[in-house]
C-alpha cells in the first residue's frame, strides 16, 4: 500500500509578482487539494519595476484562463514586438531584437543564410527589411496575426508591457479567490529541523508560528530562506555583467504609443524605456564603478519623454544566482534565486519557468533528491544560457569611448559563449541546444545587430544565383510591407480592445 506522504501545505514567503504568481499557479493546478499560505509584510516593499516581458508570459494567461485583453485592461498593458537597441555596437546604431521570425526558410537554408549570401553579392536591404515584427514596430502598428495568408510567412510574435504592481494585485485577487490565505507580518526566525536541516516553520513578529511542508522563497534580494536560513551561497557573475545599480522613474506618456521596449546604451550602461498605455517606465542600469549615482540620475532625468511622475528609486544588485535553486524543502524563485539584469526582460519568465519546473517535479514529503537534482540541473542551464545571451550584447561592441565599454569589449567570456561565437563566425551557423530559451532568430538578430558578421556564408547558399536571391528577398519584403499596411496603429488597437479601465 502506498503511504500518505503528500505535501499538505506550501508556504510562500514574499508577495510581489513572484510570490503571487506562485500562489496563483499552484492554487490553480492543485484544485483545492493543497493548503497555500503566503506571508508578506506591507512594511517591506517590492522591487516592482519588472514591466517588460517575453512571449512566454502569454502561457501564464492561458494557464490562469485570463483572456489577454482582460489581462491588459487590468494592468495598464501594451503589446511588445521586441526590444530596440540603440548605441550598442557603435554610437548611432539601432536594431530591434524581435519576437518573430525573420523572413522564411528557403529549402534547407534558414533565412539568414540567404541574407548573408545577398550581402556577399552586394544586394538586398538590411535584415530588418525582412522582419514582420520590425516593420510593424517602426510603423507603430499592431494586431494579432498568426500567419500571413498562404505565403508561408508567420505572423507577429509578441509579449506585454505592464504595471508590475497591478499584476501582483490581479494575481493576489485570483489567488485568494482560489483559496490562498495571506498572512501579514515580518518573519523574525526561520526554524530548522536539527537533524535534517529542513525548514519546519516560520516565527512571526507577533509570536505566531507558520508551519509548512514545502517553502517557496520569494523574499527578493534578501533571500530570507534559501540564502540566509539555509546558507546556499551566491555565484557572482559581475565579471561578465558588471552593471550593479539601477535608478527607476516613471514619466508621462507620449504619442505615438510604441509597441516595443527601448534600450539605449550610454557611457557606463544603458537606459530602458517601457511604454504603458498612459505612462512610460524608465530606468538607468549602470556600474557605479564607472559612473557616479548623481551622474546616472542626471542622465536618466535628462533623457525622459515626459515630465517625471514618481520620485526616482535606487536599486543595487549583483548579477548571478544561488548555487542551487532548490535545497532541502525550499525552492527559491525570483530575486531570491538570482538576478539577471533586465536587458532582455527575462526576470518574470524565470519565475514562470521555475514554477513550471516545480509543478513538473512537484515533490512528496520524501523530497526525492533525484528530482531536486533534476530541477537544479535544468534551472542552472537556463540561467547560464540567458547569461551568455546578455553577455553577447556587452562584449560584441566596437565602442571605445569609455572605460566601461573598453572593459566589456576586452573581458574574457564563458567557454559556452565563445563556442557560439566560433561556430557563428565561420559561416553564420547557430545551433540551439536542449531547452535553451532564446531561439536561432534571436541570436542571429543580436549577432548581426552588434556587427558580428560571419567571415563567409553557408556553402549551399553560395549556390544561389544573384537573380534567385534578389527575387526571393523582394518577394518577402513586398509581402511584409503589404501586411503591415493593413494593420491598425498600436494605440487604435489598444483603445478598441483593452483600454485601461482606471486611467
Amino acid at each position: 500500500m502506498m503511504q500518505d506522504n503528500k505535501i499538505r501545505k506550501v508556504v510562500i514567503v514574499g508577495g510581489g509578482t513572484a510570490g503571487w504568481m506562485s500562489a496563483a499557479l499552484l492554487s490553480k493546478v492543485a484544485s483545492g487539494g493543497l493548503e497555500i499560505e503566503l506571508v508578506e509584510s506591507e512594511q517591506i516593499g517590492t522591487v516592482g519595476v519588472g514591466e517588460a516581458t517575453i512571449p512566454q508570459i502569454r502561457y501564464l494567461c492561458d494557464a490562469l484562463k485570463i483572456p489577454e485583453n482582460e489581462f491588459l485592461k487590468s494592468v495598464n498593458g501594451t503589446y511588445k514586438l521586441g526590444i530596440e537597441f540603440v548605441n550598442w555596437a557603435r554610437v548611432g546604431d539601432r536594431y530591434i531584437h524581435t519576437f518573430g521570425d525573420v523572413g522564411r526558410r528557403l529549402g534547407v537554408l534558414d533565412f539568414h543564410h540567404v541574407w548573408l549570401r545577398a550581402q556577399e553579392l552586394g544586394i538586398g536591404e538590411e535584415l530588418a527589411a525582412y522582419s514582420f515584427n520590425t516593420i510593424a514596430a517602426y510603423a507603430n502598428k499592431f494586431a494579432p496575426v498568426e500567419k500571413i495568408g498562404e505565403t508561408g510567412l508567420l505572423g507577429l510574435g509578441y509579449a506585454f508591457h505592464f504595471d508590475a504592481t497591478l499584476v501582483a494585485k490581479l494575481l493576489r485577487a485570483l489567488s485568494e479567490k482560489q483559496g490562498v490565505r495571506r498572512s501579514e507580518g515580518k518573519i523574525v526566525d526561520v526554524n530548522l529541523d536539527p537533524e535534517s536541516g529542513f525548514i519546519e516553520s516560520l516565527t512571526m513578529d507577533n509570536g505566531s508560528r507558520i508551519d509548512g511542508d514545502l517553502f517557496i522563497d520569494c523574499s527578493g534580494f534578501r533571500s530570507l530562506l534559501l540564502g540566509d536560513a539555509l546558507g546556499v551561497p551566491y555565484v557572482d557573475w559581475s565579471h561578465w555583467l558588471p552593471a550593479n545599480s539601477a535608478i527607476a522613474v516613471q514619466c508621462e506618456g507620449v504619442d505615438p504609443l510604441t509597441p516595443y521596449t527601448r534600450s539605449t546604451a550610454h557611457t557606463a550602461g544603458w537606459q530602458w524605456r517601457i511604454p504603458l498605455q498612459h505612462r512610460i517606465g524608465n530606468g538607468n542600469v549602470y556600474s557605479n564603478n564607472f559612473i557616479s549615482d548623481d551622474e546616472a540620475l542626471n542622465h536618466l532625468l535628462s533623457n525622459l519623454d515626459g515630465k517625471p511622475t514618481t520620485e526616482p528609486r535606487q536599486l543595487r544588485f549583483t548579477t548571478g544566482r544561488r548555487e542551487t535553486f532548490w535545497h532541502k524543502n525550499c525552492v527559491g524563485l525570483g530575486l531570491a534565486s538570482g538576478f539577471m539584469e533586465p536587458l532582455e526582460s527575462t526576470s518574470i519568465h524565470l519565475v514562470q519557468s521555475g514554477l513550471g519546473r516545480l509543478i513538473d517535479l512537484f515533490p512528496t514529503r520524501d523530497f526525492n533528491q533525484a528530482d531536486i537534482d533534476e530541477y537544479n540541473t535544468r534551472t542552472d542551464y537556463e540561467f547560464e544560457s540567458i547569461r551568455d545571451f546578455l553577455i553577447l550584447h556587452y562584449h560584441a561592441t566596437e565602442r571605445d569611448d569609455s572605460e566601461f565599454w573598453n572593459y566589456c569589449r576586452t573581458m574574457s567570456i564563458p567557454d559556452s559563449l565563445q563556442n557560439k561565437y566560433d561556430v557563428w563566425n565561420t559561416q553564420g551557423r547557430f545551433f540551439r541546444f536542449d531547452e535553451e530559451l532564446f531561439t536561432t532568430p534571436s541570436w542571429v538578430q543580436v549577432f548581426l545587430g552588434q556587427r558580428v558578421v560571419p567571415r563567409d556564408c553557408h556553402g549551399i547558399a553560395k549556390l544561389l544565383t544573384e537573380s534567385d536571391v534578389r527575387d526571393y528577398l523582394q518577394r518577402v519584403n513586398g509581402i511584409l510591407k503589404q501586411a503591415v499596411s493593413q494593420l491598425p496603429s498600436h494605440r487604435e488597437f489598444i483603445d478598441k480592445t483593452c483600454a485601461y479601465a482606471n486611467r
